[in-house]
């Protein structure tokens, strides 16, 4: 009896050092590291992605399980102190953003989580436009490109190119607006074909601009205004002479032309000039009212080779009542 007694208090001894031992070795589990596998935290649409999770002490079988933000993606078991690997997609823009892994055993209470790995979704830059306030320019003038991808994740960076060759230090731009770039027309190479390139984190995609070109400016010489004022005042003259032909110039050619009839007799020849040449007979009608009594008659007038009067002669004159 004394013997059964001693052998199950050794046995309630040796139950409770096992216990206490394995709630050590429980309570000995570290925090898990939660690390990208490949690469780094920015990932393109369509990417697999492997996500390794694992603890460094504890007692197996530990259970590890991977949030995004506050919800359960997948959990596997450890059976050993190896890491487990979470295999991911991600397939839109909601399948970035903050992950974390959680090392528990079966009670729910005992677990531990790692620090946080934040992707991010990375655009790849569009084709970059290359262009400028004016596309002339001459010599000795100060002139702006502007180089400008309208998609593409933050930050893009852009480099100007002339000839193939580079202008410019590399601009990290943060924002999205274009990078701005200024030269001096010095010479004729300076009219040369730009270009400029856009990159970001995207990885093999370097997208480069369309071509642009510089045209010499034409020189205006000093006498371009002045012929241009003269050319305007011709022109006013000649519209103001044309409006004035129809208010002016003919009403008074009419006015004249008959006041000119009204005052002047019409002397008609009606000699033929093979009778004389010094002699002419010229028929005189004035204008007179209907009501009143009014005469015809002819008068011989005499003329030298000249065309000088030498004498006016009333001949065959009738007088109608």
């Amino acid at each position: 009896m004394f013997f059964l007694t001693v052998l199950l208090f050794s046995y309630a001894q040796v139950s409770q050092q096992i216990q206490k031992l394995t709630a050590e070795r429980r309570e000995m589990i570290s925090s898990p590291t939660l690390r990208h596998v490949q690469g780094t935290l920015e990932v393109v649409m369509n990417q697999n992605v492997s996500l390794s999770c694992h603890s460094d002490s504890g007692y197996p079988p530990v259970r590890y399980t991977l949030f995004k933000g506050n919800q359960k993606v997948a959990t596997l078991n450890g059976m050993g102190l190896t890491a487990v690997l979470f295999n991911l997609t991600i397939n839109s823009a909601s399948d970035v953003g903050e992950y974390k892994c959680k090392a528990e055993y079966r009670t729910p209470n005992d677990g531990k989580y790692s620090k946080s790995l934040n992707f991010s979704l990375i655009e790849p830059v569009s084709k970059p436009v290359l262009s400028s306030p004016s596309s002339q320019a001459k010599k000795g003038q100060n002139v702006t490109l502007s180089c400008f991808s309208e998609n593409g994740s933050l930050p893009i960076t852009y480099i100007f190119f002339r000839e193939r060759k580079s202008i410019s230090r590399p601009m990290k731009m943060q924002k999205k607006e274009a990078a701005m770039f200024s030269l001096f027309i010095n010479s004729s190479s300076d009219f040369g074909t730009y270009k400029c390139r856009a990159e970001n984190g995207f990885p093999n995609n370097t997208k480069y601009s369309n071509s642009f070109n510089f045209t010499l400016a034409e020189e205006r010489s000093s006498s371009q205004p002045l012929l241009i004022s003269l050319g305007l005042i011709l022109l006013l003259l000649t519209i103001g002479f044309a409006l004035a032909i129809p208010f002016f110039i003919i009403p008074s050619c009419k006015a004249k032309k008959n006041k000119f009839a009204k005052s002047s007799a019409g002397l008609i020849s009606t000699m033929n000039a093979e009778e004389t040449e010094n002699y002419v007979i010229y028929t005189e009608i004035e204008y007179i009212k209907p009501e009143e009594e009014y005469a015809n008659f002819t008068v011989i007038r005499k003329e030298d080779e000249k065309g000088h009067v030498i004498s006016d002669q009333a001949a065959n004159g009738i007088l109608s009542y």
